[in-house]
């Protein structure tokens, strides 16, 4: 490509550009935000106020709530313990999950209802 039509394509991009900048100049959506900007940037000098400041001062979820010992790293709760007792054969099952064995077991030979019937006390 040669040099001039570099140049002839270049100013065309200019001028399409140009028009793209007057159009966002005259659109009222463009005046509200450049005037809130406006506005915000006052009130941040105002106050003595960096923007980092604003985000972490309109930040619905503190900091200090992200790192709970409740929660794992995954950002799921610990499951209760729960502790049933068979009463036929006075076997106790420890469990934080409907996946354990013996519990599995007693339910296909009890039912579901009959075993959560047994269940003695739930610890955190």
């Amino acid at each position: 490509m040669s040099l001039l039509n570099t140049y002839v394509e270049k100013e065309q991009q200019l001028k399409q550009l140009q028009e793209e900048l007057d159009k966002l100049k005259n659109d009222d959506r463009m005046k509200a935000e450049l005037d809130f900007k406006n506005h915000l940037e006052a009130l941040m000098r105002e106050f003595d106020k960096s923007a980092a400041d604003v985000i972490s001062l309109l930040n619905p979820t503190p900091t200090a709530n992200k790192t709970s010992n409740s929660t794992k790293s995954t950002g799921r709760a610990k499951r209760k313990l729960k502790i049933y007792k068979n009463p036929n054969t006075g076997e106790v099952v420890e469990t934080r999950g409907g996946n354990q064995k013996t519990l599995k077991a007693w339910k296909e030979e009890f039912g579901a209802d009959t075993v959560e019937s047994w269940l003695v006390r739930t610890e955190d």
